[in-house]
């Protein structure tokens, strides 16, 4: 799988499109689909699903120097107000203010980040480091990792920063449960330990 036909396979959803083009109207910095919506997409094409089988919602990213809550709320607001028909909830967090509250919620460090790319990077599973976004002349694509683990029905951990083993094996047995055609590999790192509680305002 290329970068062009992995955005064909993701693009058959259709909410794909329609968020891109709210989050290009509201002119939203930085701002990218990610994640797990993407690579679902991809997956239920290759397993003749229903394309968005197992989708329980959309992320995006953006990255805005305020890092008020109230200006991130304000965004969520309006994003929801748009995209009200995608069929699942649009999740926006501004990667900003991630390492505001990422702490308190999950108990693991998380430096602040520079742009949005860097936010993708530290997610649990490689297949699923990848973004999209609206471009003047179509779609930009981010994959660190490139498309193999997508198209190879493949979930491999990323160890890197805020890496937890417990949550890694969480979300690949819910993965796994739904789509029986992937190949999970283990990770050996120990689960990480909270440190205390907090919330995620």
């Amino acid at each position: 799988m290329d970068r062009d036909t992995f955005l064909i396979a993701v693009l058959r959803n259709p909410a794909h499109d329609l968020i891109a083009r709210a989050l290009d109207e509201l002119a939203l910095p930085d701002a990218w689909i990610v994640s797990g919506c993407l690579v679902q997409t991809a997956w239920n094409g290759l397993t003749g699903r229903a394309i968005d089988y197992g989708i329980n919602d959309y992320d995006v990213f953006y990255f805005d120097p305020d890092t008020s809550w109230a200006a991130e709320d304000a965004v969520i607001r309006r994003l929801a107000a748009r995209l009200d028909d995608v069929g699942a909830p649009v999740q926006v967090r501004n990667q900003a203010r991630v390492h505001l509250w990422y702490p308190d919620k999950h108990g693991m460090p998380y430096p602040p980040l520079q742009r949005s790319t860097e936010g993708i990077d530290r997610f649990l599973t490689r297949n699923t480091m990848v973004g999209l976004r609206r471009t003047p002349d179509g779609y930009d694509v981010y994959a660190p990792h490139g498309f193999d683990d997508i198209a190879g029905l493949v979930v491999r951990p990323n160890p890197g920063a805020n890496f937890s083993a417990a949550n890694y094996r969480a979300k690949a047995r819910r993965w796994k449960a739904l789509w029986p055609e992937l190949t999970v590999l283990e990770s050996d790192q120990p689960p990480c330990r909270p440190p205390g509680e907090g919330r995620d305002p």
